[in-house]
This record gives C-alpha cells, sequence and structure tokens, in this order.
C-alpha cells in the first residue's frame, strides 16, 4: 500500500476543497510544477492530480500543467482524473508521460466507455467512484446518481480495470478521519484494487488502513491518497509511507 499526495488544479493553481464546494478553496501554491517536485524529493512514489475546472467543464482545463508537470518529472507516475470523458483525452494524456487516467462521470453515464477505454489502453485506466451516503456523484460532484458504489464497482469486474479511488465526498477536505468501513465494504465486494481518498487527516488514520490491510478483509486497499493533511502538515508524508513499508 502507497500514500498519494493529491495535487488538485484550480485555475491554473494547487488548491484544497472542502467536500468538492468550488467556493470552498484553500490555495497552497501558484506553482503546482515545483509542489509536485516537493512530493516527490519527499518520497511519494505516486501523484494524484486532479483538473477540478475541467470536472466541472466536462473537458481538461488545466491539462498544460498537469502535462508540464508530466515533463519535469518523468521519473514519477501520475493519474490524473477531471474532465476525462473522451478516447482522445486518454490518448493525448498518456502520450504526454500520464501513467494513468481516471474516468468519473462518464463512467456512471455509460459504462461501456470504460470498457472501450480499458481495450484501447490497458493496464492504464482507473476508475474514480466519489460517493455521498454511499451513492455516486458526478460532474464534480455536483449532481448525485441512485447508483451505488458497490453495485457500480461491480460492473466493471471484467473490464480490466486498473485500480478504483473510493472518494467520501463528505469527509474530503474535513479532516475528520478516513470512511474506513465503507472503503473495506467496497474492497470486499469488488474485485479491482481500491485507492482509499477522502478525510485522512494524521498517521492515525494511515494506521487504521493499515490494520484493515493486513486482514482478508482490506487486502484489496492498494493504496491512500491525502491532499489537505500533507499541506497542512498534521500527516508527515514519509512517516507515513513508512509505516506502510514496515
Amino acid at each position: 500500500m502507497i500514500v498519494i499526495p493529491a495535487i488538485d488544479l484550480k485555475d491554473g493553481q494547487c488548491v484544497r476543497l472542502k467536500q468538492g464546494r468550488m467556493e470552498d478553496t484553500t490555495v497552497f501554491s501558484d506553482d503546482p510544477v515545483t509542489m509536485a517536485a516537493r512530493w516527490q524529493e519527499q518520497g511519494a512514489r505516486r501523484l494524484h492530480l486532479v483538473d477540478l475546472n475541467g470536472a466541472f467543464a466536462g473537458e481538461p482545463v488545466n491539462g498544460e500543467i498537469v502535462k508540464a508537470i508530466a515533463r519535469s518529472l518523468p521519473d514519477l507516475p501520475l493519474q490524473i482524473g477531471g474532465g476525462i470523458r473522451e478516447l482522445s483525452t486518454i490518448e493525448s494524456y498518456l502520450a504526454a508521460g500520464v501513467d494513468y487516467v481516471i474516468i468519473g462521470t462518464r463512467a456512471v453515464r455509460e459504462p461501456e466507455f470504460v470498457k472501450r477505454a480499458c481495450e484501447r489502453f490497458p493496464g492504464q485506466v482507473i476508475v474514480g467512484l466519489d460517493a455521498r451516503d454511499g451513492l455516486v456523484a458526478t460532474d464534480g460532484w455536483a449532481k448525485v446518481s441512485n447508483v451505488t458504489a458497490v453495485e457500480l464497482a461491480q460492473s466493471f469486474s471484467t473490464y480490466g480495470v486498473e485500480a478504483i479511488v473510493y472518494t467520501d465526498i463528505s469527509r474530503d477536505g474535513m479532516m475528520q478521519g478516513v470512511n474506513v468501513e465503507a472503503t473495506v465494504k467496497l474492497a470486499e465486494q469488488s474485485s479491482i484494487p481500491i485507492i482509499a481518498s477522502g478525510g485522512i487527516t494524521n498517521i492515525d488514520d494511515i494506521a487504521a488502513l493499515k490494520a484493515v490491510c493486513d486482514t482478508a478483509s482490506g487486502a484489496g486497499i492498494s493504496g491512500a491518497i491525502t491532499g489537505r493533511a500533507i499541506y497542512e502538515g498534521t500527516l508527515d508524508l514519509k512517516e507515513a509511507q513508512a509505516l506502510l513499508d514496515n
């Protein structure tokens, strides 16, 4: 299991939101490329990038910044989500050096698109399931569907999806602790590796995830994304990864 720093991009800046609300923004840097290098220096083994503007627009908005990060840090695996709704967008990101693309909104609306993407780009497609009270949200979390995260995850079981990023929206950016129970439930009922996201606050949350990962129930949890905690200093990236390695 690895700890994955998040870089959320809004208007060209590195920000964090609370519960996905664009109006509740904290700016941490106006130089995302430098911020990405900082996390690499601290031992990050992968970065999680999100084009927040793109998630609402339905197409990349901060794509050039993502590509600049890929050029600057060619040895650091990157995954990008937000506004990825066309195969041409996936192809453009992968050609620029991004390693994985995350399909969210279109995965909910058109699961067959995920299948086509996996067939064309095997091993490089991740599905983003962002849930509020167990129901998957779309369009930058602005709309809530009537499909549960578990149901949708199971529908992708034969497609060749590399991983599922599961975010509990109610906890995202709120520094209230990760939703271990919901993450374990998804891992138990899905054959696809799960990357936990939302709410990680300190080393205790990493320890809680490690504890379940060491059991059969949580064996499918492969990573944990953290944002506000490492930016505000309540979680040390090196310490967190060392705990998981041990």
